[in-house]
């Protein structure tokens, strides 16, 4: 198993991509805190438990990381996978709170996730694997999408920086930036033809991808296998952008 012996906690993991990390590293030998902000309920297997967390809030983000130093007495991964959509609209008539609120959760929940976990790495001298959840809407722009764009370039930013500060303590930082992957948040293109089809045709494969495939990138990066691997994003986009 890839992950033997390792401790990892995942954000967001009640549905979708987080889910599938969650689960994906349990099947890999990982003890691993599920975390998110609604009650999830994890049963059979003393290898895994929930810790509510609202990753807008850095004390709660410091006590999701604390309660999985006590239980499981480190960490050794941290997958700051979070996120919304977020309000969708032309940049001139995007609310205030409706950017705060995209930033507060997508942004600075990351941001609160590598902190809080770089600490306790630090403080156990865990050489570790932080993983962002960026997306392809980080590196190129998408109209309605000003706020969840912002949010995911900033997590690019986050991550190379991340990955300089912490790299003398031997803790690496990468982001994995997915493509169009079939969620609950992609329910709304799965369902127009007219959408899909454009999704499709913009993407080299050709198809939507499936959580799975992040998951197994996730996986990769936690793993020793990518010791030398720090400051990196990997996309996971159908070679949507290699255009």
């Amino acid at each position: 198993m890839r992950l033997e012996n390792k401790v990892a906690i995942v954000t967001g993991a009640a549905s979708g991509i987080g889910r599938a990390i969650a689960d994906k590293f349990l099947s890999e030998g990982a003890s691993v805190v599920f975390s998110d902000v609604s009650d999830i309920s994890i049963e059979g297997t003393e290898k895994a438990i929930f810790v509510k967390c609202d990753v807008s809030k850095f004390e709660e983000v410091e006590n999701l990381v604390s309660l999985a130093v006590k239980k499981f007495d480190k960490v050794d991964v941290m997958v700051n996978n979070a996120g919304i959509g977020g309000e969708q609209g032309s940049v001139l008539d995007f609310s205030v709170d409706g950017w705060k609120k995209t930033l507060d959760i997508n942004l600075s929940g990351s941001f609160y996730g590598v902190k809080a976990a770089g600490i306790a790495m630090k403080a156990k001298g865990i050489k570790g694997s932080i993983i962002n959840i960026s997306s392809i809407l980080g590196a190129v722009g998408f109209s309605g999408a000003v706020a969840y764009c912002a949010s995911k370039g900033g997590i690019v930013q986050l991550t190379k920086s991340s990955a300089l500060d912490l790299a003398a303590l031997g803790i690496r930082v990468n982001a994995i930036a997915p493509g169009f992957i079939k969620t609950n948040m992609t329910a709304a293109i799965q369902e127009d033809k007219n959408f899909l089809d454009l999704i499709e045709k913009s993407t080299p494969l050709g198809h939507m991808g499936e959580v799975e495939d992040i998951a197994n990138a996730a996986v990769y990066l936690a793993s020793d296998e990518a010791r030398y691997v720090t400051g990196s994003i990997l996309y996971v986009d159908g070679g949507w952008t290699a255009r």
